[in-house]
């Protein structure tokens, strides 16, 4: 019987489709992705399931989608219970570890060392766990990666860039186009970190059992804190411009509360290219991290029994729309970049495909011959025919009907012209896009009287979606916003239905 193979999963933080070169990006440098994607498929279609870390990062782990897994923003409880893709895998013989960011469970600040909470990594069913924490936590959190810095003698340099960053974007004080590069020697950043780590498991690995590493980058999440030497490399002139024109049509709730709080209102379009610039470096430096890794796997000699998998929780939006984050349905925090590269390779090609983080938990399974999670089996769709089956076969360029994504109780599907969002509880439509026309989502056609037949179609499609919306789940999440509205937005806070009828 063949060895089956291993699997690597490279998974940034808050990485935009669009800023990659694979992606037809002629400004960014990706040299170590773009080697990747030169023997893989990658997928310029493909959706985040929820726009925000920790539920985004739940969906891939358990095939769910937000409505049904219930977890609609940061920092809340989920379920640690729930089946998932990892444990089902690691069940099936492999070998599993984590390295880096998996921001699965509440931790605050101060909390007690990430070995601590290892078992919780172990319930999931990662073997091996070197679990980081949120860059922002870096105040006083502690992990593997402060004890690095310690050892090092330069724990306190981090400590008090953070607190420097943390408490001057709190006060208004510190704007994305002047955040400051690392002060840390750029073999010591936490994305290298992240890098040697998973170089030396790799090294290392003498187990009979094929492995799936996750490698889970903190990086190019904000601070845009990108060091020095990768800055030096951009010129903020040659940097595409933000989204600034004026949106026309009616302004979702839920992209207000956004703009109000990015505080964006005068940006110019040189800070927002500064802005732009000092991302785009920090994408180049975990792209080294991504290169360190691909070396790795070379050097052990096992590219031909391995499956590599990019991809991202959720995009950026980096001033679009005078926004700054994510949380929203446009592009620019939806559109993931996603590269799949079977063993041994193949001739690179592209699809357009519509995919989303739903079909990655099941291509991962597939690979590993592990049994699928029966729960929302109608939202996933495994990749591994069509990446095999190659550019010329009749399916290359056809994905799903739709996908969907969920934040904040909005909720959006998308079909292959079209994006359309609602108030997840009382079905009012909020936004409405034609993707074809219009492709920076400027113009809300969500009261076009002649576009009624699109809405009704996309319409029933979300019915059918928010039809299994968890209830129960969606009154937890609305108990916590009463504790703490700054979780999620103020429309949703108080005496929100919990049970709505389908919108005809």
């Amino acid at each position: 019987m063949a060895k089956r193979p291993n699997i690597v999963f490279i998974f940034p933080d808050q990485q935009r489709g669009d800023t990659v070169g694979f992606a037809g990006n002629s400004v960014v440098k990706t040299p170590n992705l773009d080697r990747l994607a030169s023997d893989s498929v990658t997928f310029s279609r493909c959706s985040s399931n929820a726009p925000i870390c920790m539920p985004a990062r739940k969906s891939l782990m358990c095939g769910l989608p937000v409505t049904q897994h219930g977890l609609w923003a940061n920092n809340l409880p989920g379920d640690p219970e729930l089946p998932n893709h990892v444990r089902n895998i690691s069940n099936a013989g492999y070998r599993t570890a984590q390295i880096g960011k998996v921001h699965f469970n509440v931790r605050a600040k101060g909390d007690g060392h990430s070995r601590v909470f290892a078992h919780l990594m172990h319930d999931w069913g990662w073997e091996d766990s070197i679990e980081l924490r949120d860059i922002t936590a870096y105040t006083n959190a502690e992990c593997y990666y402060t004890d690095f810095l310690e050892e090092c003698g330069h724990l306190q340099i981090l400590r008090d860039y953070m607190r420097t960053y943390v408490g001057g974007e709190a006060a208004g004080l510190i704007r994305p186009w002047e955040t400051p590069p690392s002060l840390l020697p750029n073999d010591e950043d936490i994305d290298i970190y992240t890098a040697k780590r998973s170089v030396e498991y790799i090294e290392n690995y003498e187990d009979d059992r094929p492995f799936y590493l996750s490698v889970l980058f903190p990086g190019p999440h904000n601070p845009f804190d990108s060091p020095a030497d990768d800055r030096a490399l951009y010129n903020p002139d040659d940097m595409p411009e933000a989204i600034l024109e004026p949106e026309t049509g009616p302004l979702s709730p839920q992209v207000e509360r956004m703009k109000g709080v990015s505080h964006l209102d005068k940006m110019t379009a040189s800070q927002a290219r500064m802005m732009r610039m000092y991302y785009y470096a920090k994408v180049t430096h975990v792209d080294h991290g991504i290169g360190m890794v691909l070396d790795a796997l070379e050097a052990k000699g096992v590219m031909d029994n391995t499956w590599i998998i990019y991809t991202s929780d959720h995009g950026e939006m980096l001033g679009d729309h005078r926004c700054s984050h994510k949380a929203l349905f446009y592009e620019s925090a939806m559109n993931i970049p996603l590269c799949i590269r079977p063993p041994g390779g193949t001739n690179a090609w592209q699809s357009r495909a519509l995919t989303d983080q739903l079909d990655l938990t099941d291509t991962m399974l597939e690979i590993a011959d592990a049994p699928y999670l029966d729960d929302a089996s109608e939202y996933r769709s495994s990749l591994v025919g069509k990446v095999l089956d190659g550019p010329d076969a009749s399916d290359a360029q056809q994905g799903k009907e739709t996908v969907f994504s969920d934040v904040r109780l909005y909720s959006m599907v998308r079909n292959d012209r079209y994006k359309f969002a609602v108030d997840s509880l009382t079905r009012e439509p909020t936004e409405l896009y034609d993707m074809d026309k219009d492709s920076d989502q400027i113009h809300n056609l969500v009261e076009d009287t002649g576009l009624d037949d699109v809405r009704s179609e996309l319409m029933d499609h979300l019915n059918t979606h928010l039809d299994k919306l968890d209830h129960e789940k969606v009154k937890k999440y609305q108990d916590t916003l009463n504790a703490n509205p700054l979780l999620g937005s103020a429309a949703h806070k108080m005496g929100a239905p919990t049970v709505m009828p389908p919108q005809s």
